[in-house]
C-alpha cells in the first residue's frame, strides 16, 4: 500500500461524512524521512494552500526546525486530522478553528498510522496534545514533552505544538530547551 492509496481512501470516507465540498491536506514531505511531524490538524491557512503548518504556526515551526539544523524538505510532515475542525464564531459569522473531536480523531487515526508504516520514520515529533493522545492514550503533554519515549520499536519525541507559544509566549525558552534536546538526540542517534 502506498500513500495515495490510503489518501483516496481517506478522501471516500471523509467525503461521504462531510460532503463534496470538505477541502483535504495531505502529508507532505520526504516519503523516506527519518524524522516524522505529526500536528493536530489544518487551520485556515492549510485548508487554503493544502499543505500543513504553512500558517503562523508553520512560520514557527521553521525557525524551529532551523534550530534543529535540518531541512523541511527532509521531514515528513502530517496532522491527525486531515480536515480543519471548525467553529462558526456567533458575532463575525466566521470560521475559528477549534481542537479535532474525538470522531473526528478516529476517522482520522488508521490514516495516520498507515502514513507512519509506510513512512517509517527512526523519530516521531508530535506536535501538541492530540497527536500525543491518539497514538498513546491519555498522556499529557505537559508532563512529557522533551522526553523521548518509545514507540512500536520507534522514538516519539513529544513537543508543544508551534502556535502555542502565539498563546503563551512563557513557553518560547521551554520549546527551544526541548528542541536543543531534540537536536542532541538526533545528532547521537545518526
Amino acid at each position: 500500500m502506498d500513500l495515495n492509496t490510503i489518501y483516496e481512501q481517506y478522501r471516500d470516507r471523509i467525503k461521504d461524512i462531510y460532503g463534496e465540498d470538505v477541502k483535504i491536506v495531505y502529508g507532505v514531505g520526504n516519503i523516506d524521512a527519518e524524522i516524522m511531524l505529526i500536528g493536530e490538524a489544518p487551520g485556515r491557512f492549510e485548508e487554503e494552500q493544502g499543505k500543513p503548518f504553512v500558517g503562523q504556526a508553520g512560520k514557527n515551526l521553521d525557525e524551529f526546525i532551523n534550530i534543529l539544523e535540518i531541512k523541511r524538505e527532509d521531514l515528513f510532515i502530517t496532522n491527525v486530522v486531515k480536515i480543519r475542525p471548525y467553529k462558526i464564531n456567533e458575532k463575525t459569522g466566521r470560521k475559528v478553528n477549534r481542537a479535532p473531536n474525538k470522531k473526528e480523531i478516529e476517522l482520522s487515526l488508521d490514516t495516520l498510522l498507515k502514513e507512519i508504516e509506510i513512512v517509517s520514520p527512526k523519530i516521531i515529533v508530535t506536535l501538541g496534545n492530540t497527536p500525543l493522545k491518539a497514538l498513546l492514550g491519555d498522556i499529557k503533554i505537559g508532563d512529557v514533552h522533551g522526553k523521548v519515549i518509545e514507540y512500536n520499536g520507534r522514538f516519539l519525541y513529544p513537543l508543544y505544538h508551534p502556535a502555542s507559544i502565539i498563546y503563551n509566549r512563557a513557553l518560547y525558552d521551554v520549546y527551544i530547551e526541548d528542541l536543543k534536546n531534540l537536536k542532541k538526540y538526533i545528532k547521537s542517534n545518526n
